[in-house]
């Protein structure tokens, strides 16, 4: 997993959005940990799905 991802990050890098020139940025900072994060069989979504349940919770009130 990740081979294309430098590939990526420099065609992202000389993008016309600044949003994604930054954001490819920040993947350029910490490859190594990028590379690990897409090789990992777990997922947090199931957690991240409750953080935003209450966080909508929080926001009602």
């Amino acid at each position: 997993m990740g081979q294309h991802l430098g590939a990526w990050i420099d065609r992202a890098g000389h993008a016309g959005y600044p949003e994604l020139r930054g954001f490819a940025a920040g993947l350029a900072s910490d490859p190594d940990a990028v590379v690990a994060g897409l090789a990992q069989p777990w997922s947090s979504g199931a957690v991240e799905g409750h953080v935003d349940r209450i966080k909508t919770i929080k926001r009602q009130m």
